[in-house]
């Protein structure tokens, strides 16, 4: 492995898809700037991160907090340090119909799905394009392709990034850095966990369920090749493909087959 001295910062590295891309990263000589709200998992994941021989720092933010984000950033810069590689990857979810959810909640997935990561980005780019180089990977989701009742808010921030991730692309086409949106499908994280989401049809068969390695590698490999996007598994390509074709109300009604509580006929 040759040492990169470049550092990738990575929000939600702690586990799932952030967690992988983390290791794909320090195993490639990418010193890592890792972020998550626990303290005590940040420290673990980074004594494991430093076994490849390279610089971790953790920092513990709570990215549902905007003065956190900024927070965040200006440590950085205050120990000299300007990431080369950008990978937000931090978001959540919550399961329900819209009429029945915490609209608290919603709106605390709204700002970590959305406002941390385009804040983050907007200072990632201040920073970066004086440099002429850089890479972000954003996390976006087959959900960003689709509505998604029982899951209307996730799937309407999913939207929301995938759609702003194409347009900042064009933006800097001649700047010299990269914006890649991943799309995986349902993958085996906690995700389903924190969105109070095990009762979904989806999870009924487990197995169908991707790993967050193979996410991850696909994702890493788009951002190094500086692609626009890329939909992690075949099957999801396939879905992804039907739910172009057909009408969003179509695709809205076939979400909510696949989404809605196994209880429900």
């Amino acid at each position: 492995m040759e040492r990169k001295n470049q550092y990738a910062l990575i929000t939600g590295a702690t586990s799932g898809i952030g967690y992988e891309l983390a290791k794909l990263f320090a195993k490639d000589g990418y010193d890592l700037v890792i972020v998550a709200r626990d303290h005590e998992e940040l420290k673990r994941k980074a004594d494991e991160f430093k076994n490849y021989g390279v610089n971790v720092i953790s920092i513990s933010k709570n990215l549902f907090l905007q003065e956190e984000v900024y927070s965040l950033y200006s440590e950085l810069k205050m120990n000299g340090i300007s990431p080369e590689i950008l990978v937000n990857d931090a978001g959540q979810g919550v399961y329900g119909k819209f009429q029945d959810t915490d609209i608290h909640r919603e709106v605390d997935i709204v700002q970590l799905n959305i406002i941390s990561v385009i804040i983050l980005t907007k200072l990632f780019l201040k920073d970066r394009l004086p440099e002429g180089s850089g890479k972000i990977l954003n996390l976006a989701s087959v959900a960003s392709k689709a509505p998604g009742p029982w899951h209307s808010v996730y799937h309407g921030t999913k939207a929301f990034v995938l759609s702003w991730s194409e347009a900042i692309r064009e933006e800097l086409k001649d700047s010299g850095i990269t914006v890649t949106a991943l799309l995986p499908g349902p993958t085996d994280t906690d995700f389903f966990n924190k969105a109070d989401m095990n009762r979904s049809k989806i999870l009924e068969d487990r197995d169908n369920l991707a790993s967050p390695e193979e996410v991850a590698a696909d994702g890493y490999h788009a951002l190094m090749n500086g692609d626009d996007k890329i939909i992690s598994g075949l099957k999801n390509k396939l879905s992804v493909a039907m739910a172009n074709i057909a009408s969003d109300s179509m695709a809205a009604h076939r979400m909510a087959e696949m989404q809605k509580p196994s209880t429900e006929e």
